[in-house]
């Protein structure tokens, strides 16, 4: 029996679907003049939307100002906001309404603004004083995730500390630190919270090329931030003995996948460039060896950067690999990871995505 056919739309809406405490609201949708849904590697998704504040309301003939009586937006309550064509939208945020805003200037309607943040947020908002004994990062990450009533999915190597003090950190600010001293992220998908790093984070694989799906690039390779090899130092009380770990090149060539990474062209320009690391307080060799390679790969995947914008893409997300086109040899290829995207729709553009990503390699010998 054959399948009826499905005919291919010919136009499709990118005004994005709101839903607020479980409901689509098309009158949310018909007053949208501006949304943004942002995401970086820090974790913590952000929502800002703006809507037209005057109209008429239903079964009422006079215009008023909308928005602002707690019926519909009001704070605490949940915003899920789905991005698009019309025939194929995807989520793209869903977290709490956590500010209001009236914005008002003559010669122009009135305009009600609305920020929500996902559920970070409420690691954002809880301050401890807590020690923890012989954890692991992922132990960590569970015993947070349970205070929040989140699963925890930790992908994350790295070796148990004797000792981790939460010193008045909210807890989103301490897996933060926590996540920095071994190169991982962290971020909160439906009722996960993870942390994993680069390389087991998992993102999907995207092409984009200039003068098509790519409407804006600037890309640079910067070698001001680029070190030779990061040494850190610090004293272990059990063995009475001091720690002086290192982390050179080696580091970086599995990421840098046989390409020229910047550690060697700054070698070639400068020669060697050592970066002393000497507060973060080590109590143990595997401590100062996993501080100094994370510190040596954050500064060289910063080598290589790219901010665009595209058409709009509910694909390109933080942790999306990047593969760039028509941009010239020295940029070319595979291995962009972004590390902030910006999904937003307004009146005059439609749906656009601005991005940044980096990579720890150049596509040529220079």
């Amino acid at each position: 029996e054959n399948m009826p056919l499905i005919p291919t739309p010919l136009q499709a809406s990118t005004i994005p679907e709101i839903t607020v405490d479980g409901r689509a609201n098309a009158e949310l949708a018909r007053d949208v003049c501006l949304l943004q849904v942002d995401e970086d590697v820090h974790g913590l998704r952000r929502l800002l939307a703006t809507f037209v504040a005057v109209g008429p309301r239903a079964g009422e003939q006079n215009e008023q100002l909308n928005w602002l009586d707690g019926v519909v937006l009001d704070f605490g309550k949940e915003l899920r906001v789905a991005m698009g064509p019309s025939d194929a939208r995807t989520e793209m945020f869903v977290g709490k309404l956590s500010a209001l805003e009236l914005s008002m200037a003559q010669g122009r309607a009135p305009e009600v603004v609305c920020l929500a943040e996902d559920r970070l947020m409420d690691l954002r908002m809880t301050r401890r004083f807590k020690t923890y004994e012989n954890v692991s990062e992922a132990d960590l990450v569970q015993q947070i995730a349970g205070e929040h009533g989140l699963r925890a999915l930790a992908d994350v190597a790295g070796p148990t500390w004797p000792l981790a003090q939460q010193w008045n950190q909210s807890d989103l600010a301490f897996l933060r630190e926590r996540a920095r001293r071994l190169a991982a992220e962290v971020w909160v998908d439906g009722d996960a919270l993870h942390m994993a790093t680069r390389d087991k984070r998992g993102g999907n694989a995207l092409t984009l090329i200039q003068g098509s799906n790519l409407l804006q690039v600037r890309l640079r390779a910067d070698l001001a931030q680029q070190r030779s090899k990061v040494v850190v130092g610090g004293f272990d009380d059990a063995d009475q003995d001091a720690i002086d770990e290192d982390a050179d090149a080696g580091a970086i060539a599995a990421e840098a996948q046989g390409n020229t990474h910047g550690a060697q062209v700054l070698q070639r320009a400068f020669g060697e460039r050592v970066s002393y690391r000497v507060r973060d307080v080590p109590l143990a060799d595997a401590e100062a060896s996993a501080m100094a390679s994370a510190a040596l790969l954050g500064r060289a995947r910063r080598f290589v950067s790219v901010s665009g914008v595209a058409d709009g893409n509910t694909a390109i997300r933080v942790g999306s690999l990047l593969r760039l086109e028509r941009v010239s040899p020295l940029f070319e290829g595979d291995g962009f990871y972004v590390t902030r995207a910006r999904h937003q729709y307004d009146q005059t553009s439609g749906y656009r995505t601005h991005f940044e990503a980096e990579r720890a390699w150049l596509g040529r010998a220079t």
